[in-house]
């Protein structure tokens, strides 16, 4: 009986390693073992990130969101609150845009939502 030889297979197997960790310093992109380390820990960390990549934005978002609405005198939880009870439906990642980019007409959408909304303080 023929001897099985699965070079091919095992070769692949390892440039595909050595392919993912291109660009590593050291032994890392040349030994195969600390390149098999390094890729699965830096896959670990790609897997993680990716969600807390959305956190990071939205919590970026809403500090800019909250910046803008300080200096209109207004907090961002009654702003987010009276957008609400307004029927606006505008996303924190199109508020803070609309903050950054339109000074002018973020302070015409904070009047009109204030103007609109009735405050709870004299209950």
């Amino acid at each position: 009986m023929p001897r099985a030889k699965r070079t091919v297979a095992s070769r692949a197997r390892r440039r595909k390693v050595l392919r993912q960790a291109k660009g590593y310093f050291g032994s890392r992109h040349r030994l195969l073992r600390t390149a098999r380390e390094s890729v699965r820990t830096a896959l670990v960390y790609a897997y993680r990130d990716r969600r807390n990549r959305k956190r990071d934005f939205r919590r970026l978002w809403i500090s800019r969101i909250n910046a803008a609405l300080r200096a209109e005198g207004i907090s961002y939880s009654q702003f987010m609150h009276q957008l609400k009870s307004s029927q606006i439906s505008l996303d924190r990642k199109m508020l803070a845009d609309i903050a950054a980019r339109d000074p002018r007409g973020f302070h015409e959408l904070v009047s009109s939502v204030t103007a609109n909304t009735p405050t709870h303080a004299s209950v």
